[in-house]
Order: C-alpha cells, then structure tokens, then sequence
C-alpha cells in the first residue's frame, strides 16, 4: 500500500506515476482518473472513490479496460440534506453577511430594516432532482410548512415552471452532460427577485458568471452555495466579493460518523474488486 504523503491532492502527472503498478486506486472526487491516467496503470483493477459522485471518473473507459469503479452512495444523504437546509436558513436571513458585521465591530443600532431577510416558513421550496438527498431536503421543509415542488426524471414539473414559482431553489441532481450548466443566465431571469438559489451538488451545474451577475443585480436575492466552479474559489474571484452569497467549502457530508461511514465503504469496496469479487457499491455494473 503507497499513501500519498502531500496534504493536497496530487497532480495529475503525479497521480499517473504513483498508479503505474497499482492494482486498485482509493481516490478522492478531485483526483482526475481518465483515460490517460488508465493507461499509464495498466495492471488496474479497482478504483474506488470517496464519494457518491463519480464524475472525476472516465466510466466509459474504465468499463472497456474491465476496471470496476466503485462509490459510497446512500450514506451522505441525511449529511448532505442537513447542509441544505442549513445554507438555505443562512442565505434567507442574511447571516454571512450579519455575522461578518459582527466580528468587523460594525453592530449596527437596531432598526426595523436592518438585516431584512426572506421568510422560510410557508414558502414554496423548489428542488431539482428528487433522488435520495431531495427527498431528505423535503422532509426536512415539512416542518416549517413549506409546499414543495420537484423537477426531476422521475416526474413532477419543468425546470422553467419551478424556477418561478420557487421562493428557494435547491439543486440535487448528478453531473453529466446534460446537467452541465443546467442553471444560467435565462434560468435566473425566471427565479423571483427574492429568491435564494441553493448548490450542495456540483459547481458546474450553474454557470458562475451568470449567477455573480444576478446575484449583484438583483436578479434573485441570495445563494447558499457548498460547491463551485471553479473548486476551490481563487482569492478574489468575483464570486467571493459579493454579500449575499453564503460559500462553504465542500462540507456536505463532513460530520464524524457520515466520512467515517464513507471511509469504510470505500475500503470495502477496493478491497472486494481485488478479492476478484463484484464492488457492493458499483458505479459501472456493466463491467466485465
């Protein structure tokens, strides 16, 4: 076993040399595993990823070399559904930018319009793809009375209509290339001018440019993003310089016993493929 040493992940370049006599590879979501990384490892067998996404992963290649690609799905969902509903409260009440006030020594005197923020309770909460983390971001809005609509493969309404009719918006579907930008400039221009948008999927789902320009124009109110692209956010992307963005840095499933969780799935994983056995948890099942 050869464990990277380097607090940050390596470089690509990198990552080829250290996998070219490896026979399984645990990597993270930021680890770029491609054709060219396969083909420099040709005794390959496993990959395993410490994530449920796997879009920083070739499948159509590593399906074709027989390389089994395996995930840690299920286990972040309530994790990641708590972060939602915790970006959506922070953005709708303004609390990034209340509490960098805060600590700035800038407490304002109270009045009545200082800090206004938009109402939770009631609202209509939009939430594209009603997988596993959407569905858990809907029972979490039950209790503050919120009317819930969906967009997603399995039904409900287009993504246009929810977009206007949603007071909060929360993204939960993979990336792919459909999904791709799937939030740009004529999406924002349908949201309501006080409208939160919320991201705990992937950065490349919304078009950043797009959404630092409505987000300083006024196009929707605030966003409460747990992803971005790009990731991580270089010191002083335009992003960063407006207040009514509240940014984490990919947290949606950093508590103790959910990474733990996701640890011993992935070692599960990689250590079955190279039993010769099938990943309990296979991205790529038609490997052969």
């Amino acid at each position: 076993m050869e464990v990277w040493p380097g607090r940050l992940p390596p470089a690509p370049a990198d990552l080829r040399v250290a996998c070219r006599e490896a026979d399984g590879l645990l990597c993270l979501l930021t680890d770029r595993v491609d054709a060219e990384l396969l083909d420099a490892a040709p005794r390959l067998r496993a990959v395993s990823v410490f994530a449920v996404g796997v879009d920083n992963v070739d499948l159509d290649a590593a399906t074709r070399r027989g390389i089994q690609v395996g995930h840690t799905p299920g286990v972040l969902t309530e994790t990641t559904a708590d972060l939602a509903f915790a970006l959506l409260l922070a953005a709708a009440r303004r609390l990034g930018e209340s509490e960098r006030d805060v600590r700035a020594g800038c407490w304002p005197v109270w009045s009545p319009g200082a800090y206004l923020g938009e109402e939770v309770h009631g609202a209509t909460l939009g939430i594209g793809g009603m997988g596993r983390i959407g569905s858990a971001v809907a029972r979490r809005a039950a209790g503050f009375e919120i009317e819930v609509l969906h967009s997603s493969r399995s039904g409900g309404i287009a993504l246009e209509e929810l977009l206007e009719r949603s007071d909060f918006a929360s993204l939960h579907v993979p990336l792919n290339p459909e999904t791709h930008g799937l939030i740009g400039e004529a999406e924002l221009e349908r949201m309501k001018p006080t409208a939160v948008l919320v991201n705990t999927a992937r950065g490349e789902l919304i078009d950043t440019d797009a959404l630092v320009d409505a987000l300083r124009g006024g196009a929707i109110a605030a966003a409460g993003l747990d992803v971005t692209d790009p990731e991580p956010l270089p010191a002083g992307h335009p992003l960063l310089t407006v207040d009514n963005a509240v940014i984490t840095p990919h947290i949606g499933s950093a508590s103790r016993r959910t990474r733990e969780l996701m640890a011993d799935m992935a070692v599960d994983n990689l250590l079955a493929a190279l039993r010769g056995e099938p990943m309990p948890h296979l991205a790529n099942p038609e490997v052969r």
